[in-house]
């Protein structure tokens, strides 16, 4: 199985690839036709991504929200700290202890949760910033991304807007009308 990357992706696979895991050959299932080879992945290690994958928003680029990597509504579904170090050895994520923050956001800005917006009303009217917990995708998780869908995990979407909501964001969600 092969996947098409966009130009600017292939562009920086190469030294993402390398950076990420000193052990994987970098030119490894990458072809002349901005491909990769998704057999390069193992079972366990596709079942690992789609399995985070079900904690991704998306604003702007896929953004996995993980926050307490301990808690339960993450190990439950197998992401916890070996699992999340061993998809950054395969170079499919960065972990960051000590977490990632989005900057510059006006007083509003828009998250998507499998294609449903939720609309953030921040309590300043510039300046604001949203945590993005401990973990970004590479290039190559961004890639994988794209293809490996997960199903959407409604307790982890309250989760995520009772968080927010206790950093005093006011948050709202179009529903569909029944």
């Amino acid at each position: 199985m092969y996947l098409r990357l966009p130009a600017r992706i292939k562009r920086n696979l190469t030294s993402s690839m390398a950076e990420n895991n000193p052990l994987i050959d970098p030119d490894a299932g990458i072809s002349s036709g901005k491909e990769i080879d998704a057999s390069i992945l193992d079972e366990k290690s596709i079942a690992l991504f789609t399995s985070l994958r079900q904690f991704v928003w998306v604003q702007g680029e896929p953004l996995p929200l993980i926050y307490e990597i301990e808690n339960e509504i993450y190990t439950k579904h197998g992401i916890n700290l070996p699992a999340l170090k061993y998809l950054q050895a395969i170079g499919l994520i960065s972990l960051e202890p000590g977490g990632y923050v989005k900057r510059k956001f006006g007083k509003h800005t828009r998250l998507f949760y499998y294609g449903k917006p939720t609309k953030i009303q921040f309590p300043q009217a510039a300046n604001n910033q949203l945590d993005l917990g401990h973990v970004l995708l590479t290039d190559l998780g961004k890639a994988m991304a794209a293809v490996h869908n997960a199903k959407r995990n409604q307790e982890f979407y309250e989760y995520v807007i009772e968080k927010w909501f206790r950093q005093g964001m006011v948050v709202s969600s179009i529903l569909a009308r029944n």
